[in-house]
C-alpha cells in the first residue's frame, strides 16, 4: 500500500468517524438532551471533517 492510499484511508476513516459522532449527537438530540449541545457537536463534527478533507486536499494537490 503506498502513501497515497494511507493518506486516503485514514481522511476516510476521520469522515466516518465524523459522521457517526453527527448522527450519534443527533439521536441524543431525539432523546431531548439539550439540542444546544448537539449543535455545538454537529457543528464540530462539521468543523473536523471539514479540516481533514482540506488536510487530504492539501497533501494531494486536489
Amino acid at each position: 500500500m503506498g502513501m497515497k492510499d494511507q493518506f486516503q484511508d485514514k481522511a476516510e476513516q476521520a469522515r466516518q468517524k465524523a459522521q457517526q459522532a453527527k448522527e450519534q449527537a443527533q439521536q441524543r438530540g431525539r432523546q431531548g438532551q439539550g439540542p444546544g449541545r448537539d449543535r455545538m457537536r454537529d457543528e464540530e463534527s462539521d468543523r473536523l471533517q471539514q479540516e481533514e478533507s482540506d488536510r487530504f486536499d492539501q497533501d494531494y494537490d486536489v
